[in-house]
C-alpha cells in the first residue's frame, strides 16, 4: 500500500468513528426527551399505551377542587378543545392558577389522569407591580436633550 492509501484508509476510519460517535450521542440525547402532549392529542389516542407522559394545558375555570386538610387536588385540565380530569396528590407549585398553563406528568387510568408533578408555566415578561411603561434608557434620554437643545439654539 502506497502513503497515499494508507492517509486514506485513516481518514475513512476517522470519519466512520466520528459518525458513530455522533450516532450514539444523538440516540442517548433523543431518549432523554419527553414532551408533552395536548388534551385533544390525548383523544386522538396519540397518548403512549403504558408508562409515564406528559400532559399540557389550561387550567379550567371553576374546576379546582381540594377538601379540607388534604393535599389531593382535583382540576380539569383543558386546551378549549379537549378536557381532561386531573388527579394530584402534593403541594402545588406558587404559580398554579385557574386560567394557567400547566403541565402535568403522570399516567392516564380509567379517563383521569393521575399525576405526579405538576410543572407550571409563567410568561416570560416581567414587571413589578405598579410599573406599565418601560422605562426610558439613558441613551435615549440623551437624544431627547440633544433635540431640545438643538430646537433652542438660535439660527436654526
Amino acid at each position: 500500500m502506497t502513503r497515499r492509501h494508507q492517509r486514506l484508509v485513516m481518514v475513512l476510519l476517522m470519519l466512520a468513528c466520528i459518525s458513530a460517535a455522533v450516532g450514539f450521542a444523538l440516540r442517548a440525547f433523543n431518549g432523554d426527551l419527553l414532551y408533552y402532549i395536548t388534551p385533544t392529542q390525548l383523544a386522538e389516542g396519540k397518548a403512549p399505551a403504558h408508562g409515564a407522559f406528559r400532559l399540557g394545558g389550561i387550567v379550567a375555570r371553576g374546576s379546582v377542587h381540594r377538601r379540607n386538610g388534604s393535599m389531593t387536588v382535583h382540576f380539569v385540565l383543558t386546551d378549549y378543545h379537549h378536557s381532561v380530569p386531573v388527579v394530584y396528590t402534593g403541594i402545588l407549585p406558587d404559580l398554579f392558577r385557574v386560567g394557567q398553563g400547566i403541565v402535568v406528568k403522570g399516567r392516564l387510568t380509567h379517563g383521569v389522569f393521575l399525576a405526579s408533578q405538576v410543572l407550571a408555566k409563567h410568561g416570560a415578561k416581567y414587571m413589578p407591580p405598579g410599573i406599565h411603561q418601560p422605562r426610558a434608557r439613558p441613551a435615549h434620554l440623551k437624544m431627547l436633550a440633544l433635540r431640545r437643545s438643538l430646537r433652542e439654539a438660535p439660527g436654526l
